[in-house]
Order: structure tokens, then C-alpha cells, then sequence
């Protein structure tokens, strides 16, 4: 059964959602933009009931007890130290780490900080952020993919640009790629005061990040072909920027929402890649 918990931090609280038993094998969910813990729903319930105590965040600036001001307080690496935090609050010594968007290139970020920690990653859609900056400067696809990071990342712009006339652009993002019912939980969210801005400020303070060294952990990353925000580049140049066990598994015909698009094709690749490495 899932439930619904806060994980108070010094930083912050954080909401989360949970599910198996205390004492199961530990491990974190974190979630992208625009969305929230609640897209790992179907994971939680196959991971919690198959024998893992699984926790998934709402993350900073997600979190309605936890939105800082300061666009600086949304760099990659106080992210980081939220992961780290959660997972102390629980009493988690090694995890599981798992990451779509957003929360994947935080994932690459904390298992290279922290090896000792984070026992495995699991990386979803998004590749390594060193593999993403080459590919942004070698790759004109992937260069024009990104190209919203521009929109994105002005103030009060993209605020007015993704919330008019019902917040219609808002709810293109997901190119009608999963439920109507989870794009409306996701839009009301986000729809609250300065809950967009909140999120936005990951983009914001992206260029504050630095370098992520290679990540030596036992690694699985999955990619979609149908991906509008990653392209082929990227996605096959991460394999240089791993040096530990790495599984490199490509979704045919599935867009960038991997997890609840395919929740089933996901949830075995993680269950098989959390069977393969039980140290």
C-alpha cells in the first residue's frame, strides 16, 4: 500500500510517498519536471510489494514546505545533499537510486559524489551530464532539441508563456503521452503560488553546476526512441562516462514519459537491474 509521509530535513520537510515494509532492500525514487512523486506510482507499488522499502520525494521546490527563494538554492548539488539528507533521515546507510528528467541527471550527479552511498542508478531518459553538454556543442539535433531550455529559463516569461489560457502549453509538454487525469494532478500542483517558479529555477540554475566526473556504480539507463528532449547522441555517448557494470536498454516507440508510458517495461528493467547487483 502506498502512503503519503513528510521527511523532515534541516534544509526542509519533504513530501514523499512510500511503500513496502521497513527493513527491505532501500530504494529512492526521484521525479522530473513538471511532475511529482506520483509519477512513480505504478514503481512504487511492484518495487514495495515485491520486497523494497520504496520512497519517492516531491523534491525541492515541489515540495510545499520546501521552496526556496534564491534561484542559486537549486543547483544540482543542493539537490544532491537532499538526496542524501532523505536518505539519512531514513536511516538508509546504501540505496537504490533511481531518476527520470530532471531527477535522472541528479541521480548521475549524487552516485558520482557519493559511491559509498548509492549501491546502484538507475538513469531514465536522461543521459549523463557530461554526454548532454557534448552533445548540446557536437550535435545539432540534440542542440535544437534543446532549445527550450531558453524559454525556461527566463523569469516571469516562461511563468506568463506556460500558464495562459488554462495553462495549455503546460499540458503540451506531455504531448498527450499518458493519463488526462495525472496531467490535471500535475497542473494543479504546479498551479499553486509560486510553485512553477519553484520548479523552474532547476533550469535556472543549471549553469551554476559543475562538472560531473564519471560514475563507477553499477549503472542501468534507458532511453526512448521517440524521445523529443534526448537525442541518439546523447544517449549513446554515455557509455564513456560510466566505468562501473553498465546496462544500456532503448524503448522502441516510446516518448520521453518512460515511466508511466511504460510502467510495466520499466519496472521489470529495474527489477532485473536491482536483482543483478545485490551488494
Amino acid at each position: 500500500m502506498i502512503e503519503a509521509i513528510k521527511i523532515p530535513t534541516e534544509a526542509g520537510t519533504f513530501d514523499a510517498l512510500a511503500c513496502g515494509a521497513s527493513g527491505g532492500r532501500e530504494v529512492m525514487l526521484l521525479h522530473g519536471f513538471p511532475e511529482a512523486a506520483i509519477e512513480w506510482e505504478f514503481q512504487l507499488g511492484a518495487l514495495g510489494n515485491g520486497g523494497c522499502q520504496v520512497v519517492a520525494p516531491d523534491l525541492r521546490g515541489y515540495s510545499p514546505g520546501f521552496r526556496p527563494e534564491r534561484v542559486d538554492a537549486y543547483r544540482v548539488e543542493e539537490f544532491v545533499g537532499d538526496v542524501i539528507a532523505i536518505a539519512d533521515e531514513l536511516g538508509w546507510q546504501r540505496f537504490d537510486l533511481v531518476g527520470h528528467d530532471s531527477g535522472g541527471y541528479i541521480g548521475w550527479s549524487a552516485a558520482a559524489a557519493y559511491p559509498q552511498r548509492v549501491r546502484t542508478l538507475a538513469a531514465i531518459s536522461t543521459p549523463h551530464p557530461a554526454a548532454f553538454l557534448r552533445a548540446l556543442t557536437e550535435d545539432e539535433d540534440q542542440a535544437q532539441r534543446s532549445q527550450y531550455f531558453e524559454l525556461l529559463r527566463r523569469p516571469r516569461v516562461a511563468e506568463r508563456i506556460l500558464l495562459a489560457d488554462g495553462a495549455t502549453a503546460l499540458r503540451k509538454i506531455f504531448d498527450w503521452k499518458i493519463p488526462e487525469e495525472r496531467v490535471e494532478d500535475y497542473i494543479h500542483r504546479l498551479t499553486q503560488p509560486e510553485a512553477l517558479t519553484a520548479a523552474l529555477n532547476w533550469y535556472r540554475a543549471l549553469h551554476l553546476a559543475g562538472p560531473t566526473p564519471p560514475v563507477d556504480v553499477p549503472t542501468l539507463y534507458v532511453w526512448s526512441t521517440e524521445d523529443t528532449a534526448i537525442g541518439s547522441f546523447a544517449a549513446q555517448t554515455t557509455a564513456d562516462h560510466v566505468t562501473g557494470p553498465y546496462r544500456f536498454e532503448m524503448l522502441e516507440d516510446i516518448s520521453h514519459w518512460i515511466p508511466e508510458q511504460a510502467p510495466e517495461a520499466l519496472t521489470m528493467l529495474l527489477m532485473e537491474h536491482l536483482l543483478a547487483h545485490r551488494g
